[in-house]
């Protein structure tokens, strides 16, 4: 998402709720390690909000799993582990497919269309070795095609687990550099396009596990 269209979507929203989400997509894309401590007073000063929005978007990222409490006040993002992945892993695979079949019934030309541009940029970000760019845009295409789907709840719980993930698929671009990350966003695209459901179901599979198992190798050192 460009930051044009980042200010229109915070626009008028209470002051605490843009803190949330301020600090969910920097979780989201990575600009925290998995283990990196969160302090209140170093997110006050990278935010630059006040400590009560923060001590409450904290205690929201953390029920829904994106923080780990430790104790004594202290906050982390969570590390993951192999079973972690695995779990990850297999509900990814028993939820994004559906989105992706449910989309073909509904998409219009015009969505394809975005969704090819989208993916156009991802392209550039891969050439360029951007990895901000690439973590944003590849966020960005699942999230339209999970919006075009038009299925709340299940959406709702797909941004769950891609919280969860996302800080170690920083980490992995850092590891195996953006170009050797592939995708099966053209073939999801083509699948769209002829109205194939299981075609894109299929594609959005192989998707899916291609990138959590680079999420796997890269945390392999750690655990053998």
């Amino acid at each position: 998402m460009n930051s044009e269209a980042g200010k229109v979507e915070t626009a008028g929203i209470p002051a605490h709720e843009k803190v949330y989400r301020d600090l969910r997509d920097a979780i989201l894309f990575g600009e925290f390690k998995p283990g990196e401590p969160l302090t209140i007073q170093g997110l006050v000063a990278k935010l630059e909000a006040g400590m009560t929005p923060v001590r409450e978007a904290l205690r929201r990222l953390t029920a829904e799993g994106a923080l780990q409490a430790l104790g004594n006040r202290r906050i982390m993002v969570p590390v993951l582990d192999l079973p972690a992945v695995s779990e990850l892993t297999e509900a990814r695979l028993a939820l994004e497919p559906i989105l992706a079949k449910r989309a073909v019934l509904r998409v219009s030309d015009e969505e394809i269309s975005e969704l090819a541009t989208i993916d156009a940029r991802l392209d550039e970000a891969i050439e360029r070795g951007d990895v901000p760019l690439y973590l944003k845009e590849n966020h960005t295409f699942h999230g339209a095609l999970n919006s075009i789907a038009d299925a709340p709840i299940l959406t709702s719980m797909v941004d769950g687990l891609w919280l969860r993930f996302g800080p170690s698929l920083r980490i992995v671009c850092g590891q195996f550099g953006t170009r050797n990350l592939p995708d099966r966003h053209k073939e999801l695209l083509t699948a769209l396009q002829a109205q194939d459901a299981e075609a894109t179901a299929q594609a959005m599979r192989e998707d899916v596990v291609q990138g959590m198992d680079l999420i796997r190798q890269s945390i392999l050192p750690d655990q053998d």
